[in-house]
């Protein structure tokens, strides 16, 4: 249905330009309704070649009278985002097509996946004229922010837990017992140890009562004597290398200072997100669902641009790829799944976000054990949990409403008297 619908918004009235994003050079390319084209051509990717990208298109539409110019590019990486934002104020239409639509319709045209970048816009504007595409939703304000903050904090999160498997990784060489007896680095006395205690023979040199007191003091009473036993009973015996130590400790004392560093500026993004956050007009719809938190709620607003511009959930869902396809043929009736042909970071909140909420207690509860009951397997459940939760939060934004968890039974009230 969405398909047809796009379609017909490619008419007789349409200029369609299309662009190969690269790295240094585009590729653009124009078809107008009468099949005639605007050769490939090239331009910089930099202001003075979206000029000379511009002039094009406005000669090209004076000259051939028509009402719309639609644009559409792939969805790419970071190199396509300059000509967006220079687009987004001109009276275009901005869409973007999945890569691997366009990998398909390349096999289709002479039977070959032959790649060029002088043949990949006119596949584009292939793609784009069987209705397959969506359309641009550029974050703007608070919401753009939002975006970058939670992508910052994404990227550091990744960063964090590789540095957290390297300091596993060092500090078993050191002291192999250490991880037996402590948390993971996440912790804040397992730091301290590691920073200034790192080898048995540092344990040991401490004593047990000035190991006990220390232990009290960093983890405000939450550790003593018989964790520092523990540790004094393991450094004694330990099979720690003791061969290359003081390169591996100096390699353990820079990442522990990496770690703590990408800590704070997460901590920093957070708080950062919750600032932006009160400036989105809708947030407080998300927020009022239980299991929707600050970072949870930023994610989400930032993915999607802004959730009030979609005018239908059918939308909201093809652009998180959790549309749903089958493959069937004659009797043979195929298993639903979703495309996964969307942006991958706002499946990943989804899928989070209900999973906390088909918890005992939480608001999905009842409809994710209806679903195993049914016989549907767990991840299939969620993946169905996460989906009814973005129709749930589109449709608060666009009633500009709360929820409300009883809602469902007091408006039965007044029919049942």
């Amino acid at each position: 249905m969405i398909t047809t619908k796009n379609a017909k918004r490619i008419n007789e009235k349409t200029l369609l330009v299309t662009v190969d994003v690269g790295k240094k050079v585009n590729v653009g390319y124009g078809r107008r309704p009468d099949r005639s084209e605007i050769k490939p051509f090239e331009f910089s990717n930099d202001r003075s070649g979206f000029e000379k990208f511009w002039k094009r298109l406005q000669e090209s539409q004076h000259k051939h009278p028509l009402e719309r110019v639609v644009v559409g590019f792939e969805s790419t990486s970071v190199y396509g985002e300059p000509l967006v934002n220079f687009l987004k104020d001109r009276p275009v239409e901005l869409v973007q097509v999945n890569p691997m639509h366009t990998k398909k319709m390349k096999e289709l045209e002479g039977n070959s996946p032959n790649k060029t970048d002088r043949k990949d816009p006119c596949v584009i504007a292939d793609v784009i004229e069987l209705g397959h595409f969506l359309t641009v939703v550029v974050p703007e304000g608070p919401a753009a922010e939002l975006r970058r903050l939670s992508q910052a904090r994404e990227r550091a999160i990744e960063r964090q837990g590789r540095l957290e498997n390297q300091l596993h990784g060092l500090i078993f060489l050191l002291f192999p017992e250490f991880w037996g007896i402590m948390k993971g680095i996440k912790s804040k006395s397992a730091r301290y140890l590691a920073r200034r205690y790192p080898l048995p023979r540092d344990i040991l040199g401490l004593g047990l009562e000035s190991l006990t007191v220390e232990l009290k003091k960093v983890s405000q009473g939450k550790l003593g004597r018989t964790r520092a036993q523990a540790l004094s009973a393991a450094a004694e015996y330990s099979v720690g290398l003791q061969e290359g130590q003081q390169s591996l400790l100096l390699e353990v004392q820079g990442l522990l200072r990496e770690w703590e560093t990408t800590q704070e500026l997460i901590e920093q993004t957070e708080q950062a997100m919750g600032r932006q956050l009160g400036q989105v007009p809708y947030s407080h719809s998300l927020l009022s669902i239980k299991g929707i938190g600050e970072v949870t709620a930023a994610g989400l607003i930032g993915e999607v641009g802004d959730f009030r511009k979609f005018r239908t959930i059918a939308e909201v869902l093809k652009l998180a790829g959790l549309d749903l396809y089958e493959i069937s043929s004659g009797q043979h009736q195929g298993q639903r799944h979703i495309s996964k042909r969307g942006r991958a970071f706002l499946r990943k909140l989804l899928y989070f976000a209900a999973m906390s909420m088909v918890r005992q207690g939480g608001i999905l509860h009842t409809p994710y054990q209806r679903h195993l009951a049914a016989g549907m397997a767990k991840p299939k459940a969620l993946v169905a949990m996460a989906r009814k939760l973005l129709g749930i939060i589109v449709a608060l934004v666009r009633d500009h409403s709360q929820y409300q968890i009883e809602y469902v039974r007091t408006a039965a009230l007044p029919l049942a008297a």
